[in-house]
């Protein structure tokens, strides 16, 4: 559950709005649009990293109390993903086979008929 910013009861993680206060929660009245919002007196931009690197073009910015594109300057914009075991390393190779089936085929008959021609 998560928590209202304008009345801070808790509320579903999908619902578009605050049942208790009526508040908008989600951006365009769709579930998968979040919907950033400042808390009491203060505003978004100051925390943003698009205000920080000055690619933010929200109408609103400097003073906006509410944003879609919000990211937070302290976190990372990009999860970074390590290969940290053989069981990773496996299921990539195995990926990439099965979405290159063809060339796999391919380099198989090459080999098996080279294999063929030499002996």
């Amino acid at each position: 559950m998560t928590t209202c910013p304008r009345c801070q009861q808790p509320v579903s993680p999908q619902a578009v709005s605050c049942p208790h206060c009526g508040n908008q929660l989600k951006a365009f009245g769709h579930p998968g649009i979040p919907l950033y919002q400042a808390t009491n007196e203060s505003f978004l931009c100051p925390q943003c990293l698009y205000d920080e690197d000055d690619t933010c073009n929200y109408p609103q910015r400097p003073y906006a109390k509410s944003c879609t594109l919000f990211h937070d300057k302290s976190l990372p914009l990009v999860e970074e993903k390590t290969l940290s075991s053989h069981k990773n390393a496996f299921r990539l190779i195995r990926g990439w086979l099965s979405n290159h089936r063809g060339l796999v085929i391919l380099c198989v008959l090459i080999m098996v008929s080279m294999i063929l021609a030499l002996s």
